[in-house]
């Protein structure tokens, strides 16, 4: 499956909006992503509800803080850096998230998420004030996934944040798919289709493509040939 990620920081106006949707209208994205490290603009409500008033697939929420909470939204990644040592972000931010999302009709996923070393600091690795995973480290990261499982996660969502230089590595994607009986999400500096095809063939059950997205639309356009290349 095939996600779109929208920062709504980055949303222009509404014909950027317009944008979004025909791209994914004209491709077989299977959910949108929404959320962000960091969140100004007090725009997420508003961008979810118009994916909601033109798209079919599932809205999910990729929360980077308690109150990145919308009602309109589907779904939540209710997300615990597991890779990292910040126990606000282990449990604290979620005791706050708790009681508003108990009064909604989100579907909660307990999500395991792991940050990777892809080649640069990034906006989630700053505002977490955590280390990623080192990039060569795959035992690492199998080690946390399983952790993650044992723990309860529905879901494992590797990450190397927006703007990393490079993908996570093939041998990183199959290290953890082959430890955890759970869904696989891989993002972060996927740029192409080969990034796409690697990640599937790696192991990702789930692959995120973002920012690169406006630039390449060909990434979403031709998945189902990717689909198709990979039966």
């Amino acid at each position: 499956m095939l996600a779109l990620l929208v920062d709504p920081d980055k949303i222009k106006d509404k014909n950027h909006l317009d944008h979004w949707v025909e791209i994914v209208q004209r491709s077989q994205t299977d959910f949108v992503f929404v959320g962000g490290s960091l969140l100004t603009n007090n725009e997420m409500d508003n961008v979810v509800r118009y994916f909601k008033s033109k798209l079919v697939i599932p809205v999910v929420l990729f929360p980077g803080n308690w109150n990145q909470i919308s009602e309109s939204a589907d779904a939540i990644l209710f997300l615990s850096l597991i890779s990292g040592r910040n126990p606000d972000l282990l449990i604290g931010q979620h005791v706050h998230a708790a009681p508003i999302l108990k009064s909604t009709s989100l579907e909660v996923i307990s999500t395991g998420y792991m940050l990777i070393d892809c080649g640069r600091q990034t906006t989630a690795s700053y505002m977490s004030h955590t280390l990623p995973i080192p990039y060569n480290k795959p035992d690492i990261a199998a080690a946390t996934a399983l952790a993650g499982e044992y723990l309860g996660m529905k879901l494992i969502y590797l990450d190397g944040g927006s703007g990393a230089e490079q993908p996570i590595s093939a041998p990183m994607i199959q290290r953890v798919a082959n430890s955890v009986n759970l869904p696989i999400i891989v993002g972060g500096g996927i740029r192409s289709e080969e990034d796409v095809v690697n990640a599937f063939s790696a192991g990702a059950d789930i692959v995120v493509v973002g920012t690169a997205v406006e630039k390449e639309p060909e990434l979403l356009f031709f998945f189902n040939e990717i689909k198709a290349s990979m039966k």
